[in-house]
């Protein structure tokens, strides 16, 4: 029985110390938007992003089928961009996008995978992205057709 709690407390403890939190890269300078939510203050002075498109239409695929596509972006502001967060619509979009601050003029990429499993007809995906811009939420969509055979 000792033996029993005496492991359980080694494996809770182990789990606690593997929880730590890893140290972001990201400078808590740019991490403040400085502008409030009626849009007041110098926008000049934000991260801004720019994608080459912000629609995607992968067509017609059959059901099962996986899609996948880079949304490409630029950084055409002042100051270092932080994307916080990329958020799919449901379980079948899934988001992957960088987690380091992208510089001024620098160019990344958000890629984005949708599962077709147990879709059918048209579908329209969404990804929104929390970043330090103004606005500060980007939309991204994945539209197309799910035929089944």
């Amino acid at each position: 029985m000792n033996r029993r709690i005496l492991l359980l407390f080694v494996v809770a403890s182990s789990l606690l110390l593997a929880c730590g939190k890893k140290k972001s890269g990201v400078n808590s300078d740019i991490v403040n938007n400085p502008l409030t939510a009626d849009g007041k203050g110098d926008p000049s002075k934000l991260a801004a992003i720019s994608f080459e498109e912000t629609q995607f239409n992968f067509g017609e695929i059959i059901q099962g089928q996986v899609v996948e596509y880079d949304f490409k972006f630029t950084n055409t502001g002042k100051n270092d961009l932080v994307i916080y967060n990329a958020e799919g619509s449901c379980g079948c979009t899934v988001p992957e996008w960088p987690k380091d601050p992208i510089r001024p003029g620098k160019s990344d990429k958000v890629h984005v995978k949708f599962d077709s499993t147990n879709k059918e007809g048209h579908q329209t995906k969404t990804v929104t992205l929390t970043c330090n811009t103004q606005p500060n939420q980007v939309t991204l969509q994945i539209v197309g057709d799910v035929i089944v055979k």
